[in-house]
């Protein structure tokens, strides 16, 4: 780890002015930024702390939602009442991810800003795109078991990590954020990431010296909800294939649906195409099917991950199945 000098920042602007710094990183539970420090990926000359940042609660909104400060721990967010009975899908997704001891680390901003967890992003002896902007791709002609199969260019094929932010992006949550002006703005979390085009090294939407400070969800939507998620040992495993779904059906009919998928996109994963296959339709195996292929239209595998493809047909049958099952 190369050396570092460190900050704390006590209000919402010297957040801001510092993560506006060149060399500047903001550290909350450093689950994901020490790690990458330690092996050279990320050399900032400087850590700010912010968890003396009043942004650790949880309050609902005059609509019927929640508002969740993005210093809220994921254990705490996973364990919260409110979430877990009216938001069941984000606290799945949040128990499924990493271990306890890193979740009573993890933030909320932190866990929809950490970084992919492709082998050759870490690797500083490899070339990669993201890490070195024009260095190359490894992961195109390497080891690419864990890589996308949706959205990706010839620049890069990592896939996002989070499991809350799958949640998130079916429960059409938004990310609140300021700036060190002062000024506010409101991110649909759909428009968050990035799809990595030719500047995979850009993953957010957040602009230079943007923060974020909160993340709102609406009411939620009826229906069962139901997060699961396919990985190769039972913990502390990133999703192959991860689904979250809402659904709402009666009398083996589908009323309505909302599915979004990780683990196969730079980005949470969310086809309008495929929801409306499920609109008012009978919850049987042909539906299922029209709905995954509207998902898979333009799937691509890589060699190691062509299993992707049908892995993520069968995951979204089974939990099909699953929630219109009466």
């Amino acid at each position: 780890m190369k050396a570092f000098t460190y900050a704390r920042a006590d209000s919402l602007a010297q957040a801001a002015a510092a993560a506006a710094k060149p060399g500047t990183k903001l550290i909350a539970g450093g689950t994901n930024l020490l790690d990458l420090m330690k092996l050279q990926v990320e050399t900032p000359s400087e850590l700010v702390d912010i968890n003396h940042l009043p942004l650790d609660k949880i309050e609902d909104t005059p609509d019927g939602g929640l508002r969740i400060g993005a210093m809220v721990r994921n254990s705490d967010l996973a364990a919260e009442s409110r979430i877990r009975q009216r938001y069941g899908v984000l606290s799945r997704a949040l128990l499924a991810g990493a271990s306890a001891q890193l979740r009573n680390k993890a933030t909320t901003g932190g866990n929809l800003l950490q970084r992919t967890r492709c082998y050759y992003f870490y690797d500083v002896t490899k070339p990669c795109n993201k890490r070195v902007p024009g260095s190359g791709c490894a992961a195109l002609g390497g080891f690419n078991r864990i890589h996308a199969i949706l959205g990706t260019s010839d620049h890069c094929i990592a896939t996002n990590p989070s499991d809350m932010a799958v949640a998130m992006r079916v429960l059409d949550a938004k990310v609140e954020t300021v700036n060190g002006n002062g000024e506010a703005r409101e991110i649909p979390i759909a428009d968050f990431h990035r799809l990595p085009g030719n500047t995979p090294q850009i993953e957010t939407a957040l602009k230079p010296g943007e923060i974020i400070t909160s993340v709102t969800l609406p009411p939620p939507p009826p229906g069962l909800q139901v997060y699961r998620k396919v990985r190769d040992r039972a913990s502390y495993a990133f999703a192959l294939v991860s689904v979250a779904a809402i659904v709402d059906a009666t009398a083996g009919r589908i009323r309505s649906a909302r599915v979004a998928f990780g683990g196969l996109a730079h980005k949470p994963w969310r086809t309008s195409r495929s929801e409306q296959k499920l609109m008012d339709s009978p919850a049987m195996t042909s539906t299922f099917d029209a709905a995954a292929s509207e998902v898979l239209v333009e799937a691509h595998g890589f060699g190691g991950n062509d299993f992707k493809i049908p892995l993520t047909r069968r995951t979204l049958h089974a939990v099909l199945s699953e929630v219109t099952r009466t």
